[in-house]
């Protein structure tokens, strides 16, 4: 392996990599929960970069491309939910993650007061009021407080790992003694 000026890292008998293909290489291997993003529209998406960011107060996060046809539909909106998805929920991931498409068509689901898309039969939700919007390289960073929350609870979470869904599933537990 070297490691040019630049900073772009090849292996022998390959080109050296530029920083967005190092990255997403790299992120190939990181395997990431698979959530379903919406917003009142009723608009949504499938997201992998959700994550926790505070919990006093309890705040959390997601980025969105700034070309997603989605993203006017995020930028306007004051609150959001966050669907963790289940390893039933493959279809509900895919059908979330095309374009040109109704997310919503054939999908069950409620809105709030407010038209808040919340997607029924999954393990978990939550909504969250926007806290700060930020353009973040080619991005949209959202972070959201915490307000409601529910789902079942039940079953294995969906990851994403590899260009590919999988399953979450615990590991057997090795005592040392």
């Amino acid at each position: 392996m070297t490691v040019s000026a630049e900073g772009t890292v090849s292996t022998e008998g390959t080109l050296p990599a530029t920083p967005a293909e190092t990255l997403r290489r790299t992120l190939r291997r990181h395997a990431a929960g698979v959530t379903v993003i919406t917003v009142p529209g009723p608009a949504g998406f499938t997201a992998t970069s959700f994550t926790s960011v505070s919990l006093e107060p309890a705040l959390v996060s997601f980025c969105l491309g700034l070309t997603a046809s989605t993203c006017a539909a995020v930028r306007a909106a004051d609150r959001f939910a966050v669907h963790v998805l289940g390893t039933g929920n493959t279809t509900l991931a895919r059908q979330f993650a095309r374009s040109g498409i109704d997310r919503f068509e054939g999908i069950p689901w409620s809105a709030g007061h407010d038209g808040l898309p919340v997607l029924d039969d999954v393990p978990a939700w939550l909504t969250a009021r926007v806290t700060l919007r930020q353009r973040v390289g080619d991005h949209l960073l959202v972070v959201g407080e915490v307000e409601t929350g529910g789902g079942h609870g039940q079953g294995p979470g969906l990851v994403h790992h590899d260009g590919a869904f999988a399953a979450s599933v615990p590991l057997p537990s090795h005592h040392r003694g």
